[in-house]
């Protein structure tokens, strides 16, 4: 072979070995990295900072922000409490109020209420009114929305959080998301993960089944992730299989990180974290607290600038931290950009925002007496009773309480729709003999003789009698679990009271958590739920009483006879023993058990009631034979053939006729809101990807779709399905 030829051979090898090697350094995945907006200049600032600059980035400097780096322009990172609402301001370095005059906000209906719409877009609306009021306050990150699964009914946040059901949840926490983002403010999804109880939250050690998790515990953070590519999470207080959330490393690195390729902050809840080096080798990037003496001793602090001098941390993984913040800050315009949104708060459009969630968030329960609604032409006078009557809701719960501008309680709602043209008769009918103290509730039920005897001549001297019941933020509170469903302060027996007095009694329930009904239930013939409702609740439930509108709100939740109905109970599995939890129902969360064993709940989960009347007809779908990658479409006709314009929601459970592995009896897939007016009929259609018909494989770690026969329901509840079609998956 000559010498040219040589070359030329020669040339060619190395440009093939050059592309080899381009090949492996540029996989699609680093290629994608070298993609990521800001990057070029995250690597310029981080490589101008001090190890010392970097690390007090990853710790708070205050209650709620973390060291800005002034020199170089970055300013501190400013969080806060607000699912519902942002957080009114407290002194930077204690728990006390700041006593400021400018600090109030809309408070929006919890999270139960907002899931209770079964309204994505009212979840949008509620997003972008909370990113623009924490914008106008200051804020940088919101610290919502929460997405832990019901599984007990006596858990203390399952107010805040927003069902027993993984699908309606995810469909409602990801607008909730987006709306936030827009605005410029990161939101943060909580609490990763499986902080499904109050009690022991800070040491209890959960167990779970692979397929429990990815099936009933994870999809809503996981769709926080890859569909609203939500900027923060918030590790959780508890362990899971023996580590605490906020160094898991299956949790923070394997499953958030590799898995769903999570590229925001991932933050403890406040003193959650409980290492340096597990920490911040298992994916937590910064650190947060209440009680340090003094913010040097924050593991993220001074011991995580030890451990990297100490060879035992990586300075590349602070690195990492660093840029995931700066990240966040160029994405939300607090670097790079002089756009960033201003916000506004207390607005029109914000308190309208909240009336509409509260509006169909509001549950009919029961009405078979067609006491509801209420005609004012043809009553004279009303009783008014109970203490949730006039109570307002919004500074409780802990982290999530508002410092409310407005908050209209039931009575200034009936007041301000009924004006002079009935009388009103109001008896407080019970007294709230309970306080919170450091979690801890202190509690007197010693039943109020007087206050009893008021509400029944009330009750007996009126037309009609309504009681507002339920929960209070003593009891529906961050830090501590109910001790059963009991309702507080003898409830029960002013209800049963009151109906014996007048026959015309109406219950309204304001609570984010199941109440035991069973001993008056049966004496109740119009029962409502309001929630805890927001600036606007009162006049929601006001309107909604008296027929303004039509109930739209469905439970976000099952209503069981008692407690010991309940999964986590009935296998006596809540709240664990030494500490430990195991969660031994497996799938079987919420209404899938009471499904799946046959067991009669008091209100099931998706039930609620209307002032009109809805006609379902033909059900079809669009074949009858799938593939695995395909999507079945089936449609109807809804009728609304009542006066009232009104909503339905249908949804769409799936049973799996024939399955190699247990599965629930029926899982909610899809579901449609329907607004009609009165006479007005519409064609709707519910899609459902075939593939989301799959379980998850604990053994190969992936999903798997079986083929067969699959029965896809149509309904307007879990216990209320009027339709099957039948499908076969190839």
């Amino acid at each position: 072979m000559n010498r040219s030829k040589i070359i030329v051979l020669v040339t060619l090898i190395n440009l093939v070995f050059a592309s080899l090697y381009f090949n492996a350094c540029n996989s699609p995945d680093q290629l994608a990295d070298k993609k990521e907006p800001f990057q070029s200049e995250i690597d310029s600032l981080v490589s101008s900072m001090t190890l010392e600059e970097k690390v007090s980035m990853l710790h708070g400097n205050s209650k709620f922000a973390n060291a800005g780096i002034e020199r170089l322009g970055i300013p501190e990172w400013v969080l806060s409490d607000g699912p519902h609402g942002v957080r009114e301001e407290i002194q930077r370095h204690s728990w006390d109020p700041a006593g400021w005059t400018n600090d109030s906000s809309t408070y929006f209906p919890t999270g139960t209420a907002l899931a209770a719409t079964w309204n994505p877009e009212l979840a949008l609306g509620t997003g972008e009114a909370l990113g623009e009021e924490a914008r106008a306050r200051g804020k940088d990150v919101l610290l919502g929305p929460g997405v832990n699964i019901h599984r007990s009914p006596l858990c203390g946040r399952n107010f805040e959080y927003m069902s027993e059901d993984p699908v309606l949840t995810t469909a409602m926490c990801v607008p909730y998301i987006k709306g936030v983002q827009s605005k410029d403010v990161a939101a943060c999804v909580k609490h990763y993960a499986l902080n499904n109880q109050e009690t022991n939250r800070t040491t209890v050690d959960v167990q779970v089944s692979e397929r429990a998790l990815y099936e009933i515990y994870l999809p809503a953070f996981k769709a926080a992730v890859e569909e609203a590519e939500v900027h923060t999470i918030m590790g959780a207080y508890n362990k899971f299989r023996g580590v605490y959330c906020c160094e898991n490393k299956y949790l923070l690195k394997d499953i958030l990180r590799d898995e769903w390729n999570f590229k925001g902050v991932v933050i403890s809840d406040w003193d959650a974290t409980h290492s340096t080096v597990d920490a911040a080798l298992n994916g937590l990037d910064l650190e947060m607290g209440t009680d340090v003496a003094s913010y040097d001793d924050y593991y993220f602090s001074k011991p995580l600038i030890q451990a990297v001098k100490d060879g035992l941390v990586p300075e590349s993984i602070v690195d990492e931290k660093v840029g995931n913040i700066l990240r966040v800050m160029y994405k939300t315009k607090i670097l790079g950009a002089s756009n960033r949104e201003k916000g506004s708060y207390n607005t029109p459009e914000h308190y309208e925002a909240a009336y509409k969630v509260a509006k169909e968030s509001i549950v009919l329960l029961k009405n078979s007496k067609n006491l509801l609604p209420i005609d004012q032409n043809k009553i004279k006078s009303v009783a008014i009773i109970g203490d949730n009557a006039t109570r307002k809701h919004c500074e409780g719960g802990f982290s999530s309480g508002v410092k409310a501008k407005k908050e209209v309680t039931p009575l200034e709602g009936i007041k301000n729709l009924l004006g002079k043209s009935v009388k009103i008769n109001f008896s407080q009918g019970y007294e709230k003999t309970s306080e919170l103290d450091n979690f801890i509730r202190i509690t007197d039920n010693t039943l109020n003789e007087e206050l009893l005897n008021s509400a029944v001549a009330s009750a007996k001297a009126s037309d009609v009698a309504i009681i507002f019941a339920g929960l209070n933020h003593d009891y529906d509170s961050e830090g501590l679990d109910k001790s059963d469903m009991l309702l507080p302060y003898q409830q029960d027996i002013l209800i049963k009271a009151v109906a014996k007095a007048n026959p015309n009694t109406i219950v309204v329930f304001h609570a984010g958590s199941p109440v035991d009904m069973s001993s008056f239930s049966n004496e109740i013939s119009a029962m409502v739920w309001g929630w805890l409702n927001g600036s606007e609740g009162g006049t929601a439930i006001a309107q909604m009483l008296f027929g303004v509108f039509s109930p739209s709100g469905k439970m976000p939740f099952t209503l069981p006879v008692h407690l010991e109905d309940s999964p986590a109970h009935a296998l006596d599995s809540y709240p664990g023993v030494n500490h430990s939890v195991n969660y031994t129902e497996d799938l079987l969360v919420g209404y899938r058990w009471f499904d799946t064993k046959n067991i009669r709940p008091l209100f099931a989960f998706g039930h609620g009631l209307s002032y009109t009347q809805f006609t379902i007809s033909n059900v079809t779908v669009d074949k009858n034979v799938f593939a695995k990658d395909e999507t079945a479409v089936v449609s109807l006709n809804i009728k609304n053939d009542g006066d009232f314009d009104g909503a339905e929601t249908i949804q769409l459970y799936a049973h799996d006729v024939e399955s190699s592995v247990i599965r629930p009896f029926k899982e909610l897939k899809s579901f449609k809101k329907v607004f009609l007016n009165s006479e007005e009929e519409k064609t709707i259609q519910l899609e459902l990807p075939v593939n989301n018909l799959s379980f998850y494989n604990s053994k190969t770690k992936t999903w798997e779709l079986e083929p067969g026969d699959f029965k896809l329901m149509i309904g307007n509840a879990s216990n209320n399905i009027f339709e099957t079609v039948d499908i076969q998956i190839k």
